[in-house]
Order: C-alpha cells, then sequence, then structure tokens
C-alpha cells in the first residue's frame, strides 16, 4: 500500500510550488552534501586514485547517512501511528517520485509546438534538457522532449518506485541519492571522472532493472515497439537510457538522439530508430499518452504487490 499511496499522492500533487518555494525539496539535501564533499575533496592536485578512493567514500558516505535516516523514519513512524504507519511512509516517500512533475515539464513543450510557437517551445524544452535548443527546429525540439521523458520516466518514476517495492523508505531515498550524485558528479570530464566514478558506477547498476522495465512498460502502452527495442538499445552511451528512449522510438515510429549539440560542440551520437520518421508535434503529444498509460500500469504493479503482501 505505501507504493499505491505515494503514486497516488503524487499524481495528485506533484511538487507544489509554493512547497518548493518554502522548503526547496529533500533532492537539495543530497546536492549541498555532496557539492561539499567535491569542492574539500576533489581537489586537482590529489592524484587519479586517490580522487577515485575519495569519491567512493563520498558515495559511501552520502548512501550511509541516508539508509540509516531512512530506517529510523520507518520506526518512528511506526512507533507513533500504529497500524497508521504505511501511510506515514507513503508520504515521506511521496518526493522521491516525479510521474506528475515530468508529465507538468514536458506538457509546455508540447503545448507550444501545437500552436506553432517555435521560441516557446525552445524556451521550455530548455528547462529539461541540456542540450543547445537555438537552433532546434519544431523536430529538434519535439525529438529532444520525447528523449527525456523516455529516459526521465525511469530515473524519476520506474526506478524510485522499484526500490521503493523492494527496500522501502531507506531504498527509494538511497537510489535518490545515488541518482543525485551520478547527475553532479558522475561525468566523463577530466575534473569528474576520477572522482564520480563511483557515483556512475553504482547508478548504472541501480537502474539496470528498472530501465528495462521501463522499456517493456512503454512498449506495452504504446502497442508495440519491441524490435526497434531490441534492435537499438545498445545504440545508447548509458548501459540503460537507451532501453527507455528505443521503445518510445520503436512504439511512435521516429527517429531519436543523432547529433546533437552541447555547448556549441556538436556529438555525433548513433541514431536510435534510425529508419524513423523524424519527430513532429503530433508525436510528443502522442509519446505523452504513452507515458500516461506506462504510469498507469506502474499503478497495476504497486496495486499487485500490495495485494500480494
Amino acid at each position: 500500500m505505501i507504493a499505491l499511496a505515494a503514486l497516488a499522492l503524487d499524481a495528485a500533487l506533484g511538487w507544489p510550488a509554493w512547497l518548493y518555494w518554502r522548503v526547496g525539496h529533500p533532492v537539495g539535501a543530497f546536492a549541498r552534501a555532496i557539492g561539499w564533499c567535491e569542492r574539500r575533496w576533489n581537489r586537482p592536485e590529489c592524484g587519479e586514485t586517490t580522487r577515485r578512493l575519495l569519491g567512493v567514500a563520498t558515495l559511501l558516505l552520502i548512501v550511509g547517512a541516508t539508509i540509516a535516516i531512512g530506517i529510523a523514519l520507518e520506526r518512528v513512524a511506526q512507533a507513533l501511528f500504529g497500524t497508521g504507519w504505511w501511510l506515514a511512509v507513503a508520504i515521506l516517500a511521496w518526493p522521491a517520485l516525479a510521474q506528475r512533475s515530468l508529465f507538468d515539464h514536458v506538457r509546455p513543450v508540447a503545448a507550444a509546438l501545437a500552436r506553432g510557437d517555435l521560441p516557446a517551445a525552445r524556451q521550455a524544452v530548455a528547462m529539461i534538457v541540456g542540450r543547445d535548443v537555438a537552433a532546434l527546429d519544431e523536430g529538434g525540439v519535439a525529438r529532444a522532449a520525447i528523449e527525456s521523458l523516455a529516459e526521465s520516466f525511469c530515473d524519476g518514476v520506474v526506478a524510485p518506485l522499484f526500490w521503493l517495492l523492494v527496500a522501502g523508505l531507506p531504498g527509494v531515498w538511497t537510489y535518490k541519492a545515488v541518482n543525485t550524485a551520478d547527475s553532479l558528479i558522475g561525468h566523463k570530464e577530466e575534473r569528474w571522472r576520477a572522482f564520480g566514478w563511483a557515483a556512475a558506477r553504482t547508478d548504472d547498476l541501480a537502474n539496470l532493472l528498472p530501465a528495462r522495465l521501463s522499456a517493456v512498460l512503454i512498449c506495452l502502452a504504446g502497442g508495440g515497439g519491441w524490435g526497434v527495442l531490441w534492435r537499438d538499445h545498445a545504440r545508447h552511451a548509458s548501459p540503460n537510457a537507451g532501453w527507455p528512449e528505443a521503445a518510445m522510438a520503436g512504439a511512435l515510429g521516429v527517429a531519436l538522439a543523432g547529433p546533437v549539440a552541447y555547448d556549441r560542440a556538436m556529438q555525433d551520437k548513433p541514431w536510435i530508430g534510425g529508419e524513423g520518421r523524424t519527430a513532429a508535434a503530433s508525436d510528443l503529444a502522442r509519446a505523452l499518452r504513452v507515458y500516461v498509460g506506462a504510469c498507469a500500469l506502474l499503478w497495476l504493479i504497486a496495486g499487485g504487490v500490495a495485494w500480494l503482501r
């Protein structure tokens, strides 16, 4: 019941703007702790091995503290609320899910494209992707938004729910800690390559099963895409992100990934669903419908687990 209640809270409320402006978001605490460690321990004068070990220490510190706090909060909820403890835990788990916020971030891109307002669409998509957006046409904006929707379905919805079901409150927030560390320091650039190695590899492991589950749910909700999924999932640089992206490309019949510019430098990435057509505004609207259907399937999974327990 915990997972199902957390999904319901997230679907109904998301993470309200008024709450964000007053208290921020719990992930911000991870970001501040990781940033503190990175500024003090990831020093250029340290050798690569030393920085890698300090990166491991950073991850262990963040993960250990998160597990301890999660266990303590579950025990406090059980002591204070008796048989209703599960609802308190669901409330504590709710901010870790992002099904509503992901939809709310992608929908303005689709709305702007639908009314032909390309500048507004570029501005909206810039809020959810890291690539250069100034020169993107309608197809480029739609493609960027679809890719972000597919990948974030795993990182923001499926993986947190998976770890909530597997390991309760400590599991879901430990996943968020690892995922935040990966997003901040798990990069291949010289500054972070050694220090962020542990964060990147742990995030890959944590997303191994959720990424494949995400792909299956997208294909089921989209009514197809299995062939592109099996053929193209390995064309992504990430061992996990290619699964939901290939599934979405196949379900929509469009080409995703491909050449993209970051910081004015073009990167010639392989196409996923390369025989598909160029994405259009209508495809982004379809992708949102597939996303909603895939989230509904997650509700069924959470309900099934609750029934079995």
